[in-house]
């Protein structure tokens, strides 16, 4: 699993510290200029502290070696990891500096220091990892190198993306084996809008850790943003398979089935997702939408009552719940979640389609008819609106304008509803003679 940036940075200044204990043992970074016998026996005691963690009294020996030399990049590096270790990252910061001027060719110096600044978010911070990505590790120097860039790359990310991702690329080719830096080149691409590029680094951060639940989630975000949902499908199996409580899984599960009209399929996988994250409105509305769609109705009102409790000023839960009510023939319930959608929200055209179509079966044919008006507004006319005005004006006894909208209705409709269109044309046999 990929390490986030914040445990990273910490992680990288730690492992650090591996090149302060192999001075104990006489291992130093330039034991090809420095040999044991140089270095003062404070820094050597000091030293041993630090492998047994008794930092007080390596901080006592290390501050007692700087009286003697002020200037030795060993004592002032040895003295940041004390203070790194003891939680004192300004005093470190000023140690690390310190050992970077008396020699600037350490590479773990230069990395430290980079690391501390970078996690204060020092604008140095770049001048320091840069160094360090120049110049040689104590030990492990692939591994140490690759640790560079990836830091590098995390820096410079916000303000230089394709700088980053080049440090990630230069990492993984340091460390074929890692996927580190490999999730994080994927996700700068996919920031970047690069979805092949993000789509080739994910990938290879699952082929080297199966188990990468973060290359799995970018594998399926970048199916889903390329409409490849069959391929989604099968990401978000797998992630499942690694962790089958995940909430946010069988939500984006659901969701991915719902989209390739699969809602038998879709709505446990959502089901299985809100009984794990029970206050995610936005599934409860999904679901909600889920159940109508299928024609679930009673579900589907149970969803939106409880949505439209904890947002009652929201015009898309009362319509949805009106709409749901008109498909049970709750006629008497659904007409006030109507008004009350519009009330909140005048251009919802579909609403006012709803609306009318209620008020017609509460046989109130003036709201029928003031709904219809107000939905050609902002939709157009259908053979739906046309026929529902003219039965309105018909039991309103205008049959002038029920026979304009009979007309129109058989104009429109084309043969396309057998059963409404002989009505029409009956009722237009009956009304035509009492036309004013």
């Amino acid at each position: 699993m990929a390490t986030s940036k914040s445990a990273l940075l910490l992680l990288l200044c730690l492992a650090c510290s591996g090149w302060a204990q192999t001075l104990s043992t006489g291992r130093t970074v330039r034991r090809h200029r420095v040999q044991v016998s140089s270095v003062a026996p404070e820094v050597v005691r000091a030293e041993a502290a630090i492998d047994k963690k008794d930092y007080a009294a390596a901080e006592r020996e290390l501050q007692a070696a700087l009286k003697q030399d002020p200037n030795d990049y060993r004592t002032w590096f040895d003295l940041g990891f004390v203070y790194t270790a003891t939680g004192r990252d300004a005093q470190a910061i000023e140690a690390y500096r310190k050992s970077v001027a008396a020699d600037p060719k350490v590479f773990e110096a230069n990395l430290n220091l980079g690391l501390l600044l970078a996690r204060t978010g020092h604008p140095e911070a770049e001048k320091y990892l840069r160094a360090a990505t120049g110049l040689k590790p104590s030990a492990r120097p692939d591994e140490g190198l690759a640790r560079a860039w990836v830091s590098l790359g995390q820096v410079v990310e916000a303000k230089d993306p394709q700088q980053a991702l080049a440090a990630f690329r230069r990492a993984a080719q340091l460390q074929p084996k890692d996927p580190e830096p490999h999730i994080s080149a994927a996700m700068v691409a996919q920031k970047m809008g690069d979805l092949a590029t993000a789509e080739k680094e994910y990938q290879a951060t699952a082929d080297l850790d199966a188990k990468s639940s973060e290359a799995l989630a970018g594998l399926i975000s970048v199916y889903v943003k390329t409409n490849r949902l069959p391929e989604a499908e099968a990401a978000v199996r797998k992630y499942l398979a690694l962790d089958p409580h995940s909430a946010a899984a069988h939500l984006q599960l659901g969701r991915v089935l719902a989209a390739q009209g699969k809602p038998d399929q879709a709505l446990p996988e959502l089901e299985t997702g809100l009984r794990l994250a029970p206050d995610d409105a936005d599934t409860q509305r999904e679901l909600a939408s889920l159940y109508a769609k299928n024609k679930q109705y009673d579900k589907a009102e149970v969803q939106f009552r409880a949505l439209v409790q904890k947002n009652p000023g929201d015009a898309g839960l009362h319509h949805g719940l009106g709409a749901v009510l008109m498909e049970q023939h709750k006629f008497p319930e659904a007409q006030p979640e109507l008004l009350e959608a519009i009330k909140l929200d005048p251009g919802l055209g579909a609403a006012y389609g709803d609306l009318a179509v209620v008020a017609s079966e509460n046989k109130d044919y003036v709201l029928t008819i003031k709904a219809l008006e107000a939905r050609a507004r902002t939709l157009p006319e259908t053979p739906a609106t046309y026929f529902l005005r003219a039965t309105a004006y018909d039991h309103l006894r205008n049959y002038e304008q029920a026979a304009a909208n009979y007309h129109q209705f058989l104009l429109a409709a084309k043969g396309r509803f057998p059963d409404q269109e002989w009505q029409a044309r009956h009722r237009l046999i009956a009304i035509e003679p009492m036309k004013k």
